[in-house]
């Protein structure tokens, strides 16, 4: 290669620490001392001591945001800088990263020499700098490329969103330069497996998780084990879907009281889950999903409870429950609730009990003789929900109903992911005696990346951005192959489908001095998504017509129709309110308008789009720290939150944004309150084809009888699925934060 680029450095400083006026906060944040470094020594480092102090206010009640800002110039400075291998010239760096297989050959030699070195000082030219420690250590912790002995790195912050820009254009420069620009801003950033994986020869897959159904019958059943396993050892979480197993004392070959029902599948699947991981780098999880109305749905909820035997105890596997209409209707008359087999279900109606609305068969499952059901109180099941999330947080919820009315494809959606966004159809395989697919179905992977909603709003084009980044998650599905679970790339390959998602609302919002939820904020939510949704459709047509290929199934959808854009036909939708407005002019961001859509309504009808489906939004997590955001759409956890960083320790992290003089708008999500959390989603789901990973916060005074409620609330406001419950225990405790190790990273 030849040399056209100077020397390589990298550059470890820090922007000036914002001093700002004194403003109050919460009596909650206190620091206890004597937390080991990240080698396990017991002495504490000194950018350890100083990251703590953003606990402690300083003479005049400030919060000490600058002495986060000298941790991580320490961190760089004396921790990342001398563990860092330098090279003479860009060429010299990628020769060498290549000839020692760290990076795969195949992408870079889709460019030209000089382009290479152009497009890495490009990045360097952006002057990138990271604004808090823990956003520095996430990244040099978790995605920066290191030798195989962990001792050395290999890659700084540009190096890294360079060879990810390069990997996910595969030779077409002007994409690869978007790319950079947009992640180098912070407008874009790729998820955790992207952002890790891409471009190196040693890697998982850059998906960040999969959605697997379970079928009734034991080829199925170890047929899913393995892929799971498979999955897991390719980096990203995986959900199964349990629905369709027989229950407990089903009948097998006639002969009854025979079945085990789904615990013990889910026992198996905890224990591979524990064995598999991504080359140490990312641990294996999974969820589980059960309706509502199958009758081991108690002892699927017993297994989290903490007295629970051992024997059926589930301590690292996630629980999902579908929930329909029905049982929420059968809550408010206070009746029973009848729980039905799916063995039967598939005997008299010749499909499976996840492919089948219970809401609109359940009075009929009820009277036919030729179906067995059990009966529990509805309000008792919900009352057993609520304990279960009070205790553990478990489990998530799907709205059957609302998924399925909003969802554009033909087909059934009867199961979520891991972090409870992805929304998609499924199809069932069959299998032989021996194992292997006599018909190969449709399962789920999930090609996720996030819109930094402050940075992206900035951009000079916002539709630009838009289109470059559902450009990016388009060639991540594209670039995944997973031979390995064939009914994975089926699926994969005839969808093209991708989960645009969203971050830093909240710290968008008190950037502008609005505080989370009210009814500025609202309006704001809603036309920043419909605004998101046109340029994403937008795209995806023009995907359809460069590569002239439709997604499958494409003619029996909503698109096909046109009913997809009734609703933003019926009227013009302009903001509500002057502030918003404001805000969009101030921006140059345009509003689509009604023949905006119709125009678009004509194009995709005509050509197609290429993208089944197009966004979903992850609750985010170590992307969310590198990129300086507050995470997903939710309000902050905490002003200065609390995690728990492996053998290092407690490490302290600001919210993005917050000076000592905005601090009142940055109330955290326990202050906030369910109501305003729920609304905020509601306006933007009704723009999003997929999920949204929403996650309840309730103060230590709350009761079961609260989650109840916000629970029906969800249900009324046409909110899809819910994610975690957290419980503040303590108004004197700070939050302490476990990310969720496939989306949410």
């Amino acid at each position: 290669m030849k040399n056209t680029s100077g020397p390589h450095r990298l550059d470890y400083t820090m922007t000036p620490p914002q001093t700002t006026p004194a403003q109050p906060v919460d009596a909650t944040h206190r620091i206890t001392t004597g937390a080991n470094d990240e080698s396990g020594v017991g002495k504490r480092k000194s950018y350890h001591a100083l990251n703590a102090q953003l606990n402690l206010f300083d003479s005049s009640g400030r919060i000490q945001f600058d002495k986060d800002i000298q941790a991580a110039q320490d961190y760089l400075a004396h921790h990342v800088a001398p563990r860092m291998r330098t090279f003479s010239s860009t060429t010299e760096r990628l020769e060498w990263l290549v000839d020692n297989e760290y990076y795969e050959r195949g992408f870079l030699e889709l460019y030209e020499d000089e382009f290479l070195c152009a497009i890495y000082d490009r990045a360097h030219r952006a002057q990138h700098r990271f604004r808090t420690f823990l956003g520095a250590f996430k990244f040099f912790t978790s995605y920066a490329l290191k030798t195989f002995d962990g001792s050395t790195l290999l890659e700084g912050y540009e190096e890294r969103v360079t060879t990810t820009a390069l990997y996910l254009a595969q030779g077409d420069k002007a994409l690869a330069e978007k790319l950079v620009d947009d992640i180098m801003s912070g407008r874009f950033q790729p998820a955790t497996p992207t952002f890790l994986n891409a471009g190196k020869a040693q890697r998982g897959e850059m998906v960040s998780c999969f959605l697997l159904r379970i079928e009734d019958n034991l080829e199925s059943i170890g047929r899913s084990v393995n892929s799971a396993l498979q999955l897991s050892k390719r980096g990203g979480g995986v959900a199964l879907l349990l629905s369709n197993l027989r229950e407990s004392g089903a009948p097998i070959k006639k002969i009854e009281n025979q079945a085990s029902g789904v615990v013990p599948v889910m026992k198996i699947l905890e224990d591979s889950f524990s064995y598999a991981n991504q080359l140490g780098a990312r641990q294996g999880a999974g969820a589980v999903y059960l309706h509502a109305h199958h009758p081991d749905i108690l002892r699927f909820l017993d297994t989290k409870r903490e007295n629970a035997d051992e024997k059926v105890r589930i301590k690292t596997l996630s629980l999902g429950v579908v929930i329909p209409d029905i049982t929420f209707r059968l809550a408010k008359e206070n009746k029973d609730m009848h729980l039905f087999s799916p063995y039967d279900i598939a005997r008299e109606y010749g499909v499976p009990m996840s492919d089948m609305s219970i809401t609109e068969h359940y009075d009929e499952l009820v009277t036919n003789p030729r179906i067995s059901h059990t009966t529990i109180k509805a309000r008792e099941f919900f009352t057993t929900l609520a304990e279960l999330q009070f205790e553990s947080g478990y489990p998530y919820i799907l709205f059957e109903d609302t998924v399925n009315r909003s969802n554009p494809l033909k087909g059934h959606i009867n199961m979520s992911n891991l972090c409870s966004e992805i929304l998609q159809v499924n199809a069932p395989s069959t299998l032989d005696p021996s194992g292997n697919y006599a018909t190969i179905g449709q399962d789920i992977s999930c090609n996720l990346g996030s819109l930094n909603i402050a940075k992206a709003f900035e951009s000079p084009d916002f539709g630009a951005t838009v289109e470059t980044a559902v450009r990016a998650l388009t060639q991540v599905s594209e670039l995944t192959d997973i031979e390995a679970v064939p009914s994975i790339a089926k699926g994969n390959e005839s969808m093209h489908a991708i989960g645009l998602g969203q971050m830093n609302l909240h710290g968008f919002l008190a950037s502008k001095r609005i505080h989370y939820g009210c009814a500025e904020a609202l309006d704001f939510t809603n036309f920043y998504f419909l605004t998101v949704t046109y340029h994403a459709l937008r795209t995806s047509h023009a995907l359809a017509v460069e590569k002239g290929q439709r997604f499958q199934g494409f003619e029996d959808s909503a698109y096909a129709s046109g009913a997809f854009f009734d609703k933003y036909l019926k009227q013009e939708w302009v903001p509500a309110t002057k502030r918003v407005e404001q805000l969009f002019h101030e921006a140059g961001v345009r509003i689509p308008t009604r023949e905006d859509w119709l125009k678009l309504k004509n194009q995709v009808a005509r050509d197609g789009i290429y993208n089944a489906y197009l966004q979903a939004v992850p609750p985010t997590g170590s992307i969310s720290y590198i990129n300086d955001s507050t995470a997903s759409i939710h309000p902050i956890a905490s002003k200065i939150e609390i995690r728990k960083e492996g053998r290092l320790g407690r490490v302290y992290y600001p919210a993005p944004g917050m000076t000592n003089d905005n601090v009142e708008y940055f109330e955290d999500s326990f202050t906030v309150g369910y109501e305003k959390i729920i609304d905020t989603y509601a306006m933007a789901t009704q723009h999003v084809d997929q999920g949204l990973s929403l996650t309840l916060f309730f103060t230590a005074d709350s009761t079961t009888r609260d989650i109840n409620r916000a629970q029906i609330y969800a249900w009324k406001a046409g909110i899809k699925t819910l994610y975690y419950i957290r419980l503040r225990q303590s108004a004197l405790q700070g939050t302490e934060v476990e990310g969720c190790v496939s989306c949410a990273l």
